[in-house]
């Protein structure tokens, strides 16, 4: 990083950016279920999510349904920077079949095969 005082995104190492997909895509989750979906070590997280909190991409909060924890979440304006002010509405590809079929007929029983042309 010489040359620059302001870490970004496109800095980090490759397991932050897949944390931040992840978080991207999921929503708010704990370091377990970041560990989980990532399939990362927890240690690689670890590091990941602080990499990504010290450039204001991820805020930290307790997690109400066990305080040991903490939930991570992506910050909203800072997120749009991250993603080059790219940052849109994404839904994740279950949903999207869900909500438009494998043709685009609006099926929404979340099965390919019956909307098959």
């Amino acid at each position: 990083m010489a040359g620059t005082d302001e870490e970004s995104l496109d800095d980090l190492p490759p397991s932050a950016k897949l944390v931040f997909k992840v978080l991207e895509y999921n929503g708010p989750l704990t370091q377990k279920g970041i560990v989980q979906e990532s399939m990362l070590s927890a240690r690689t997280v670890r590091y990941a999510l602080e990499r990504l909190e010290n450039i204001g991409i991820v805020d930290e909060d307790v997690y109400f349904a066990d305080a040991r924890q903490n939930l991570y979440q992506l910050d909203g304006p800072k997120q749009a920077e991250a993603d080059g002010g790219q940052t849109q509405e994404r839904e994740s590809p279950a949903r999207q079949s869900q909500s438009q079929g494998s043709n685009g007929s609006g099926c929404d029983d979340g099965h390919e095969a019956c909307c098959a042309e």
